[in-house]
């Protein structure tokens, strides 16, 4: 009966993995077609491409120069964006978690409700905020706003109270300022939160659209996913030449978390247990 029941677990797993991978197995498939129709699929013979081709790449790299401006307008956002959300998080979560204060937990149960709200509702007073700080149409208008996160706050803060007081003590006796304390006892002992919050972070500023869309006008100036919509408009016909954007705008966030995989997993269930 357990080896049945191993074989019947794994069996749904095994096909629950298939079911969630399957869109993405179909955009890649018909990103390196060169002819078939991708929405009729009667057997897996239409499904399968052939001739394999890289066409559908090159095409939208050469009809549209923009391509590389758009990569690299998200890289500049996302590599700002997550390490300077990763540095706020783990500041504002430290004291929530290490020290005692009169008002502590309702501080951080201020914001922790804060989640409940949806972001559209910050939407008009980050854009008025952005205007008056003459920031409309900037990098730092894509960043600002979503530089601390209260999901960070929240996940750094459980990583930090898994952490034995013994340690900090011991830091302590030994002379370490708190800056020294947080920088090279705290910090590196939550890798793992650190490694899950930035590919968390790495997600949400890879594939922001609407925000960028609301704050800038300038066309050479927009991320990937914004500039994705763009391509859709000029290839309206040809869904090949959309799959195949859609396949580069995939790719790194796939390579970041098979890298990270280990310490995303790790990073999620800290503090789950105490």
């Amino acid at each position: 009966m357990k080896t049945f029941g191993n074989i019947l677990k794994y069996t749904i797993l095994i096909l629950l993995a298939l079911f969630m991978i399957f869109p993405f197995v179909w955009l890649f498939l018909t990103a390196v077609k060169t002819s078939g129709n991708m929405f009729k699929i009667k057997s897996i013979t239409d499904l399968l491409p052939w001739p394999i081709s890289l066409s559908n790449f090159v095409k939208i790299i050469k009809d549209v120069p923009l391509i590389p401006k758009f990569l690299v307008n998200t890289i500049w956002i996302t590599f700002w964006g997550v390490a300077g959300g990763i540095l706020m998080s783990a500041l504002a979560a430290y004291p929530l978690a290490r020290y005692k204060f009169p008002g502590q937990n309702f501080v951080f149960f201020m914001f922790i409700s804060t989640m409940m709200l949806p972001n559209q509702a910050n939407m008009i007073v980050n854009f008025i905020t952005i205007r008056k700080l003459g920031l409309f149409d900037t990098y730092a208008a894509i960043i600002l706003p979503s530089l601390v996160s209260v999901f960070g706050i929240f996940l750094m803060r459980q990583a930090y109270l898994t952490i034995p007081k013994e340690l900090e003590d011991a830091a302590r006796l030994d002379g370490c300022s708190e800056l020294n304390l947080w920088w090279r006892v705290m910090l590196p002992l939550t890798r793992p939160a650190l490694g899950a919050l930035s590919i968390f972070s790495f997600v949400g500023y890879w594939n922001t659209f609407m925000w960028p869309l609301v704050v800038m006008k300038t066309e050479s100036k927009y991320p990937f996913a914004v500039g994705l919509t763009y391509l859709a408009n000029m290839f309206e016909s040809d869904f090949r030449s959309v799959a195949a954007a859609s396949v580069i705008s995939m790719l790194p966030i796939i390579i970041i978390f098979i890298l990270m995989q280990k310490q995303f997993i790790k990073g999620i269930t800290a503090g789950a247990v105490k």
